[in-house]
């Protein structure tokens, strides 16, 4: 393929095949190893680790330990069953409201049956899969070999944590962790038809383009219109709390008490007609009663008229005894029947939409549902994970805190997928969902119980995920996040194909989708930068600055994006050190997580030693191929496919950049 350069091709046969590397010490028991790993909260999560340890030489001859460790979570499989319960209930709701729409004519009534035979199939097909789902209790890991398979679609591949524990004579201990994970995608259904990405597009043109005749309403449309209605839903009680308020001000006979009472309602709710109408009513009588009761308390009914003044002063005695809650009750009233009719129209009017949007579009638009469930689902689980496990490790570091609720949490993702065959389905899936995670947010509260795992609420528009913290841990936050404060994650993805797929993708293909995405995520990250910088404190700031030369670093990820370099590996470099200098979770994905993912986590392990740890030079290589000999990635494989051998042949590595080249003798099985 041309992919080697000049005395390269030795760095594949670094060790003698079979030999074991003198630099790894046997570990028995990682759970052992860290008090900090032994706390019930993270053991919750993380199941059946694995732990190698190393000793490797720094540039001065001295030793620095590594503590590598991999572990499965038990999120892989209880996230998908949270989203897919909710997901059901939403569906349910759905169909009932499209039954509640009353008489219909003909036409609309007969594609309103349709619409409902297929929705209750898709109910159907979930509860299945559900009930499927509940069956593995207790499980924490679906293999590669698995990823075809219907009820464990939901699921997301060879999830685990990959953590690095430097114990270094220079600096003090440091942990380095990178979530694992197979590229979200809808294997059991193909990539025939390409991904998300293209169906999605594809979907909306022959919509726009269609000769129906009927409105046709955008996504952004239609979700805002899901995101107006859900805010008419939480406005109801809130006006009727304030409408009760109100008469309680009446019934204690309190003039400022009522102002504040309708100044309270008045400032909720002058958006729809009726209401408003009905609103003024109640202020007329409002202003009407306090009215009265200032002319009688500035009377003491004298006057020219003795006869005439006792009279009228009777009269304006009498008004203050007026029950001013009878007075105002049927305003009130009026005033939430009122609301009650906005509601059902609102709900009428959209799920008529609802009802139009399905009902020209079946079985397409469910079967696109369905695939962009199944993606999202192996995104969630694995951003779940992966902002539990840095919730914790971060726990107790204030600059952390105070980003993670005024900025929110970068997360950054790592494809390593070609731009060839089935794998640009496999991306276009995954840049959807890894690209949905933005409607997710996390809110932290403390556990009452010892059940830690979070609880998912929401429906597809928008997901709050709650993280359960023991008590003592959650008495660490900042005041924003005890109170219930939602902290949101901004996803981006950058990918470089590097085997040989792609290779054939850039000399006979097209590399569009992967430059696309790139150029799309560095504005997002680009973006939460400008943000980030906004909104930290200064003082932060100041500090965070000499640390760091992150306006340095983003402009080389724009020119290497911009050079378009064939496996520019050096994006991912980029990528991932800005991650981490920014606080963010990291992910590594490729196909399966097991081969090329193994290949560039091991990398950038021995890259961190050597670029902040002083790793001598002359070790390097020694010790990159000791990790991927005898490391946790060789077991990761091992666990997925029962075979000791990254899915590589040798043909296939001259395509491959110099650094992602395992050593001899640990290639060789197919690809699974």
């Amino acid at each position: 393929m041309g992919e080697i350069e000049d005395g390269e091709a030795d760095h594949i046969t670094t060790d003698v095949q079979g030999q074991k590397c003198a630099l790894v010490c046997e570990c028995t028991a990682p759970e052992t190893v860290s008090r900090k790993d032994n706390l019930p909260f993270l053991n919750a999560v993380l199941k059946n680790p694995v732990c190698k340890l190393y000793r490797f030489p720094t540039s001065d001859n001295k030793w620095m330990r590594i503590r590598e460790q991999m572990s499965e979570s038990i999120l892989s499989f209880h996230i998908p069953k949270e989203l897919i319960s909710l997901q059901i209930k939403e569906d349910l709701c759905r169909n009932q409201e499209l039954k509640e729409l009353g008489e219909l004519s003909p036409h609309w009534d007969n594609l309103r049956k349709n619409v409902l035979t297929h929705c209750d199939q898709m109910v159907n097909m979930y509860q299945d899969i559900l009930t499927e789902l509940s069956k593995e209790t207790g499980s924490s890991f679906k293999s590669s070999s698995s990823k075809g398979e219907k009820t464990l679609e939901f699921v997301p591949i060879n999830l685990h944590l990959q953590r690095m524990h430097v114990h270094s004579p220079h600096l003090k201990d440091a942990l380095y962790d990178v979530i694992t994970v197979g590229a979200p995608a809808a294997h059991f259904q193909g990539f025939k038809n390409g991904g998300l990405r293209k169906l999605l597009h594809r979907f909306e043109t022959e919509r726009r383009n269609t000769g129906y005749q009927f409105i046709y309403y955008s996504p952004e449309n239609t979700a805002k219109a899901k995101e107006v209605l859900s805010n008419i839903n939480q406005l109801q009680p809130l006006i009727a709390t304030h409408a009760d308020l109100l008469l309680n001000s009446a019934s204690q006979h309190s003039p400022d008490s009522l102002k504040n009472s309708l100044k309270m309602l008045s400032e909720k709710d002058r958006v729809w007609a009726h209401v408003g109408k009905s609103l003024n009513c109640i202020i007329a009588m409002v202003d009407k009663l306090i009215e009265r009761d200032g002319s009688g308390e500035g009377d003491d009914g004298s006057g020219k008229d003795g006869e005439k003044g006792h009279s009228l002063g009777d009269s304006v005695i009498t008004h203050p005894q007026e029950d001013w809650y009878e007075q105002l009750y049927p305003l009130i009233l009026t005033l939430k029947d009122c609301m009650g009719e906005v509601v059902n129209r609102a709900k009428q009017s959209l799920t008529f939409v609802l009802l139009q949007e399905l009902a020209y579009s079946l079985p397409q638009c469910l079967m696109l549902t369905l695939r962009r469930d199944v993606v999202f689902s192996q995104a969630l689980a694995g951003l779940v994970c992966g902002f539990i496990i840095k919730l914790h490790t971060s726990l107790y570091d204030p600059g952390f805190l105070e980003q993670l609720h005024t900025v929110g949490l970068i997360v950054q993702y790592e494809g390593l997928l070609s731009t060839y065959s089935e794998e640009i389905g496999m991306l276009e899936d995954m840049a959807v969902g890894i690209s949905d995670l933005k409607k997710v947010a996390f809110k932290i509260t403390e556990a009452t119980s010892n059940d830690v795992l979070p609880v998912i609420t929401g429906r597809r528009e928008h997901y709050v995920v709650e993280v359960k913290l023991p008590g003592r841990m959650f008495e660490s936050l900042p005041l924003q996040i005890k109170e219930g404060q939602l902290l949101h994650v901004y996803p981006v993805l950058f990918n470089v194909g590097i085997n040989e797929q792609q290779t054939l993708a850039e000399r006979f293909g097209d590399v569009s989708l992967q430059e696309s995405i790139n150029q799309e995520n560095f504005e997002l990250l680009k973006e939460y930068y400008t943000v980030f910088m906004e909104k930290m404190p200064p003082d932060y700031i100041s500090h965070f600055q000499e640390q760091n030369d992150l306006k340095g670093l983003l402009e080389n990820l724009h020119q290497n994006i911009q050079a378009k370099k064939r496996k520019n590996v050096e994006i991912m470099w980029l990528a991932a050190t800005i991650c981490r200098k920014l606080n963010g979770i990291r992910f590594t994905c490729c196909k399966s997580a097991k081969d090329r993912t193994s290949m560039s986590v091991t990398l950038e392990q021995c890259s961190i030693l050597r670029d902040e740890h002083q790793l001598h030079k002359d070790f390097f290589i020694r010790a990159l191929d000791c990790m991927r000999r005898e490391g946790c990635r060789i077991e990761n494989v091992l666990k997925n496919i029962k075979c000791r051998k990254y899915a590589f042949n040798m043909l296939q590595l001259m395509a491959f950049p110099k650094y992602y080249r395992p050593p001899e003798g640990t290639y060789g099985k197919a690809d699974t």
